[in-house]
């Protein structure tokens, strides 16, 4: 465990959890993993590369502790740094999942984790094969010489010898470090988006950890992974200053079953910038808390339509508060919620707030989905889109994303009255400024500030 004493590094053993390409089994893996350490008293500290919403529910279930997503791109190194650096401080492991294959995207698992210098355990679903899964191993491990490979975990092991097999055939310098039995009690639940949100099945999840948790156990992994060398992680210089812009301001956060992919990282800065957080249902509730803007963020409202719909007292008090020219942020889900309707996957038609023209529906398996800067008036905030549906008959956008690495257009931004709408989920700690006239708030003075330990690096 790291030395809270110690202001500029801290040093905790750290893993991170990559993979030859998705559905791997890297969640239900790391997930697994958390929960061993955690029966045994050990503080384990998880994050997720990328802009994912629901892996982190299902590991900070798992691990008892927050997760936060680490892009390089669109939080930056210095926010990934100090974010390390913090969990450090107090956990016994930290364990890293990957997105996707370990050397997809740009900047890809292998980037974060060679920056980092953390040592690598991949994960693979052996099942089909066998000796293959050791020359595919091999492969990862040679594609970069930056990379360290701590060893393999075989996923969907089909027998003891199915084990001995791909044991025997791997690089000396590349130890099978544990084999998961093909087990469908193990998996995690999923649907369109990815895997259910942890709310959702929470005892099925308690029940699919604990029987990884024994599994992983069964194969000493525990002691493996706590005897590894330590990785040093370095603090951030206290260089930049977040403003208290939105002191003595209370937004609304939309929080249910429909409305979920929220950035801890967006709740913290938030609160660091002076507002105060009031969390809703627009499920279940009559009415909005008290407040003086609200952020509809994305999630499920495709599931829920009917009972968005038939809550009428809420529709009918966010429509109040939209015509009083209160600021409002809808993001995704949250934009499909302003529109007129909400068609499902059932073709269904609902009627929804009606802040925004336009009809929103599903449409099947095709969807959208990447990396994005949200060209807002009031500044640029990096943003990633992941949606399986569409928006039409909307107005003319005020502005669209711009994407990572692509000329076209990206996600259309709408404004109506103080209603900013976008398919594109922000991360609010790329710029603070932006935000804080979002929820309708200026500049603070220059007196009215609080020190941050984070540069994002983005701009």
């Amino acid at each position: 465990m790291g030395d809270a004493t110690s202001q500029a590094s801290a040093a905790c053993p750290a893993v991170f959890i990559a993979a030859p390409s998705s559905g791997q089994g890297k969640t239900t893996v790391t997930a697994a993993l958390a929960r061993m350490l955690r029966n045994q008293g050990k503080v384990v500290r998880v994050f997720k590369t990328g802009p994912d919403y629901l892996d982190p529910q299902v590991l900070a279930q798992a691990s008892g502790q927050p997760v936060d997503q680490l892009d390089l791109w669109m939080a930056g190194e210095s926010y990934c740094r100090q974010r390390l650096f913090d969990a450090a401080l107090e956990a016994d492991l930290i364990l890293v999942e990957g997105a996707m294959g370990l050397f997809d995207g740009e900047p890809s698992s292998a980037d974060l984790a060679v920056l980092f210098d953390l040592p690598l355990v991949i994960v693979m679903d052996v099942k089909g094969m066998a000796q293959t899964a050791a020359a595919l191993v091999a492969g990862l491990a040679g594609f970069r010489d930056d990379i360290r490979i701590a060893g393999l975990i075989a996923n969907d092991c089909g027998s003891q010898r199915h084990r001995e097999l791909i044991d025997a055939a791997l690089p000396a310098t590349i130890p099978l470090l544990a084999a998961v039995p093909r087990d469908a009690a193990l998996a995690l639940p999923e649907r369109h988006l990815g895997l259910v949100q942890a709310e959702e099945v929470r005892e099925d999840l308690e029940a699919r950890f604990e029987a990884g948790a024994d599994a992983l156990l069964a194969e000493g992994l525990a002691e493996a992974l706590l005897q590894l060398p330590p990785v040093i992680f370095d603090a951030v210089p206290d260089n930049d200053t977040i403003p208290l812009a939105l002191h003595g301001r209370t937004i609304a956060v939309a929080r249910d079953a429909a409305f979920s992919f929220i950035y801890q990282a967006n709740l913290d800065l938030l609160e660091r910038m002076g507002a105060t957080l009031r969390f809703f249902s627009p499920l279940t509730d009559d009415c909005l808390p008290s407040c003086d803007a609200l952020w509809l963020p994305g999630g499920y409202p495709e599931l829920h339509a009917g009972q968005l719909a038939a809550n009428v007292s809420m529709r009918d008090d966010i429509r109040g508060f939209f015509a009083a020219d209160k600021p409002i942020l809808a993001e995704c889900g949250g934009l499909l919620y302003c529109l007129d309707t909400l068609t499902d996957y059932d073709n269904r038609t609902h009627t929804m707030l009606g802040l925004l023209p336009g009809h929103g529906a599903m449409r099947g398996r095709r969807g959208c989905q990447g990396m994005q800067t949200a060209e807002l008036p009031e500044g640029a905030v990096r943003a990633h889109a992941h949606h399986r549906s569409m928006a039409e008959g909307t107005p003319e956008p005020i502005a669209h994303g711009r994407r990572q690495r692509h000329p076209a257009p990206g996600e259309a931004i709408y404004r109506q009255r103080r209603l900013t709408a976008t398919y594109l989920h922000l991360f609010f700690p790329d710029n603070p400024a932006t935000v804080a006239h979002l929820f309708g708030q200026g500049a603070a003075s220059a007196h009215q500030t609080i020190e941050t330990e984070e540069s994002n690096g983005c701009n």
